[in-house]
């Protein structure tokens, strides 16, 4: 896990918050898609006065995505849209850096509830590296 100082000279991890969508469902109402908004921006509020906020973002459509394989010839093939044409995409995230898990998983259930979407939460890794 990435791992960077605190203020008080402790240690915070680095979390992905990432929202999955089936674009295969039917769109949210606009009374439903105007209270997630508003719900995701008390969110990211909060996160920024907590002091855990790192970063965050919407995707746009997965038919709008540009997919690069590498073939075993060692050319890259491109391919206009998604990497699995599954319906199941993601459809945006937050990173947080928090002191443990337990303090991720309370912004991933606030960010499920938001989204009325399924979130996922993983931890970054240490770079082998450094």
């Amino acid at each position: 896990m990435i791992w960077g100082p605190t203020s008080q000279g402790g240690m915070k991890l680095q979390f992905l918050l990432a929202v999955h969508m089936n674009e295969n469902d039917t769109p949210p109402t606009p009374d439903v898609t105007e209270r997630m908004y508003k719900e995701v921006d008390v969110m990211n509020a909060d996160m920024k006065a907590e002091g855990v906020f790192v970063f965050a973002g919407g995707l746009e459509p997965s038919g709008t995505a540009v997919t690069l394989r590498p073939s075993r010839d060692g050319a890259v093939v491109t391919t206009n849209g998604p990497c699995s044409p599954s319906g199941q995409q993601l459809g945006g995230f937050w990173i947080v850096e928090t002191p443990n898990e337990k303090a991720a998983l309370k912004w991933a259930e606030i960010g499920a509830q938001a989204c009325g979407s399924p979130v996922e939460l993983r931890a970054f890794h240490d770079d082998p590296r450094s």
